[in-house]
C-alpha cells in the first residue's frame, strides 16, 4: 500500500517539459507554473522588456501537489496526500521528474542535473560539462566551451533541453542545428571556420577541377598569400578562382589575406 500511494498518479501530470506530480511557486513574480520553463516562456512574453525575467532554480522553495493541490515546502513527498511529487528529485536543483526513462543524475562539477545516466556521462573541468564517456581523452578541449550560446539558434547550451555534439574543432553545438547546417551543405565550424568533416575526398575533387581549369594568361602565375583555417599556417599559393589548396594540409579552406601578385 505504501508503494502505491508513493506511484499514485505517475506520469499523469507535468508539461511539455516534464512529467511530474508538482508545480512550483515562482519567488520572483508568486505565481505558480508547471516548471521553471514555462514560467520563463510566459515572462519572455510580457510586453514590457523590463518585466521580462527568467526563475533561478535553487530559489524555489514552495511547491503545489499536482494530485491534492497542497502548497508545501520543497520535498519529494507530499505532506498531504503522501505521493512522490517526482520519481527523481534533486534537493539542490530543486528538480522533479517522474520519467525514469531519461536517467536523469546530478553533476556537482556541473552544479545541474544531466539525463543519459551518471555512468554513460564524464565531467571534463576545462570544457565545463559533461560529455559521453566515449569522448573521454577524444575530444579537443576548449575552454568553458558548453557555457556559449549555440552559433546556429543561439540558445544557451550549458543547461539546454536539446542535445549537443561536439565538433573536431572542440567547439559545441546542438545536434540538430549541427545535422541542419550539414544538410545546407556547410562544413565549417560558424565558430572558428575549422572544417568539421573529413573533406580529403572533396579536396582532391577540387584538385582535378584546378587541374582542368586553365587560368587566364594574365591570372595564370600569379601567387597569393593565404590563411588556412584548419592548420592556421600562411602560405602562398597559385591564384586559382576555384580555390586555394594549403601547402601545409592540402585544406582548400582557405582564405586570401594578401591581393594576388605576379612573380618577380
Amino acid at each position: 500500500m505504501e508503494g502505491e500511494r508513493l506511484d499514485f498518479g505517475k506520469m499523469g501530470y507535468g508539461c511539455k517539459h516534464y512529467r511530474r506530480r508538482c508545480r512550483i511557486r515562482s519567488p520572483c513574480c508568486n505565481e505558480i507554473y508547471p516548471c521553471r520553463h514555462c514560467h520563463n516562456d510566459a515572462a519572455n512574453m510580457l510586453k514590457n522588456p523590463s518585466d521580462r525575467h527568467e526563475l533561478v532554480r535553487t530559489h524555489v522553495k514552495q511547491v503545489v501537489c499536482s494530485v491534492c493541490d497542497t502548497e508545501q515546502p520543497v520535498a519529494q513527498v507530499c505532506t498531504n496526500c503522501g505521493v512522490k511529487m517526482g520519481e527523481y528529485f534533486c534537493n539542490i536543483c530543486v528538480f522533479f521528474d517522474d520519467d525514469t526513462e531519461k536517467q536523469v543524475f546530478h553533476c556537482d562539477d556541473c552544479g545541474i542535473c544531466r539525463v543519459g545516466g551518471r555512468e554513460n556521462y564524464f565531467h571534463c573541468k576545462k570544457c565545463g560539462s559533461c560529455y559521453s564517456v566515449a569522448l573521454r581523452d577524444n575530444h579537443l578541449c576548449v575552454e568553458d566551451s558548453m557555457r556559449h550560446h549555440c552559433p546556429i539558434c543561439y540558445e544557451y547550451l550549458f543547461d539546454s533541453l536539446k542535445e549537443t555534439t561536439v565538433m573536431k574543432c572542440g567547439h559545441t553545438m546542438h545536434c540538430e542545428c549541427y545535422q541542419e547546417m550539414i544538410k545546407h551543405e556547410k562544413y565549417c565550424c560558424p565558430i572558428c571556420s575549422k572544417s568539421v568533416i573529413d573533406m580529403s575526398r572533396y579536396w582532391k575533387r577540387i584538385d582535378e577541377e584546378i587541374e582542368a581549369t586553365v587560368m587566364p594568361e594574365d591570372y595564370r602565375y600569379r601567387k597569393v598569400w593565404i590563411l588556412c583555417n584548419d592548420c592556421n599556417d600562411t602560405t602562398e599559393a597559385y591564384f586559382h578562382i576555384l580555390g586555394h589548396r594549403c601547402d601545409h594540409c592540402r585544406s582548400y579552406n582557405t582564405r586570401a589575406i594578401a591581393p594576388p601578385v605576379l612573380p618577380e
